[in-house]
């Protein structure tokens, strides 16, 4: 009789037997494919330096390592629980992007000015419409509507408006620089508040109010959300996996930067859309996690996700690019055009309605698709 035999006959399940099977469980892992990819984008780097290099193979084999990332981040989210899992998620992502921006400063001066902003606020309109929209649709396919703990989600988007209306739209209204243009002086106090204002969500999101980003109702009753955690072996190995891929994955994207933007330039695309394809590739691995577990109707988890990753984006990656500004004196251009805060403005506006009241259907997704659509058009042609 299996071990999944016995479970149904009612008979006990021995500890023993899980500590017995987790070393071939470890050495699978390290064989697998989740184990190979990042080793293989790691490979791909180091044949770049003796000028071995193909935009096409790096790009697919980028993918994958992101693809990778997303497997061990959920190994480890799982066993750490939430919603310690997704603030892990989201700050790994968060480290991806204030790198690779920093990076690109670094190596490009004149683009450096807009970059930050342009990044940003593609990460904002991504996670606003089309990571909220693809979760919000992919939760409700094969229900007339899904639930979720409401104060949790007001609290995070409540935040999230904060912080963006402060980086990104404040800028074009401030006087004592002509432009959309923070005074060194303004940039270090906005600088400040965003993190103290986003480790304060941390702060309500971990210990003082947790609850209120934890599954509700009939969510508890969903099997993987009581799937049994690995072991910790497996979420340390993982971790380290999770490491190797997320460093591969800003270092690839970084030697992918100058072949994008000389292809950008070429089709006679604006600049801005080297922001949007940077965003698309730092958040591939948890908009995957955040769709997948709306697909397994854990849409509070996804929640979690798609907004915890915005918060931290703003709240950490500004702070950041603030300090390389003051370093290399280079100025940061932040504030918006009025086409942008337009959008923006809807965006927050449709989603604080859609997550109003805590339950949502497919159009509420419908809705956000078609603002990213609006978006994409609107960048692409001015």
């Amino acid at each position: 009789m299996n071990e999944a035999s016995a479970l149904e006959a009612g008979a006990p399940e021995a500890p023993r037997t899980k500590q017995v099977r987790q070393s071939p469980l470890l050495r699978a892992q390290l064989t697998s494919w989740s184990g190979l990819l990042p080793v293989l984008g790691w490979l791909v780097l180091a044949a770049a330096q003796f000028g071995l290099f193909w935009p096409a193979v790096s790009a697919i084999v980028l993918i994958g390592v992101v693809l990778a990332a997303v497997h061990h981040a959920e190994v480890v989210a799982h066993r750490v629980g939430e919603p310690f899992g997704t603030l892990i998620l989201a700050l790994a992502v968060t480290v991806i992007e204030s790198g690779l921006i920093v990076s690109l400063m670094l190596a490009n001066r004149e683009a450096a000015v807009t970059l930050a902003r342009d990044t940003v606020f593609a990460t904002g309109m991504i996670i606003l419409n089309l990571l909220l929209g693809l979760c919000l649709v992919a939760a409700a396919a094969r229900r007339e509507e899904v639930r979720f703990t409401r104060t949790g989600a007001t609290a995070a988007l409540g935040t999230l408006a904060t912080l963006m209306v402060l980086a990104l739209v404040l800028p074009n209204y401030t006087t004592t620089l002509a432009g959309p243009i923070y005074t060194r002086t303004q940039l270090a106090f906005v600088s400040v508040f965003l993190l103290i204002l986003y480790l304060t969500f941390v702060f309500v999101q971990t210990v003082r109010n947790r609850d209120y980003f934890l599954p509700r109702g009939d969510l508890q009753k969903v099997p993987e959300v009581h799937a049994p955690p690995p072991s910790q072996s497996q979420a340390v190995l993982s971790f380290l996996f999770l490491l190797v891929g997320l460093v591969a994955v800003v270092l690839m994207a970084k030697s992918l930067s100058p072949a994008l933007e000389a292809g950008v330039a070429a089709a006679g695309a604006p600049r801005e859309v080297v922001g949007i394809v940077i965003a698309a590739i730092v958040l591939l691995p948890e908009s995957v996690a955040a769709v997948r577990a709306a697909r397994a109707r854990r849409l509070q988890t996804s929640l979690n996700l798609a907004l915890g990753s915005a918060l931290a984006t703003i709240g950490l990656t500004i702070p950041v690019v603030a300090v390389v500004s003051f370093t290399l004196g280079l100025p940061l251009v932040l504030g918006l055009d009025p086409k942008s805060v337009l959008l923006l403005a809807l965006s927050l506006f449709v989603a604080a309605l859609s997550l109003a009241r805590g339950r949502v259907t497919v159009l509420h997704g419908a809705v956000h698709l078609v603002i990213f659509a609006a978006y994409l058009v609107t960048t692409v042609i001015p």
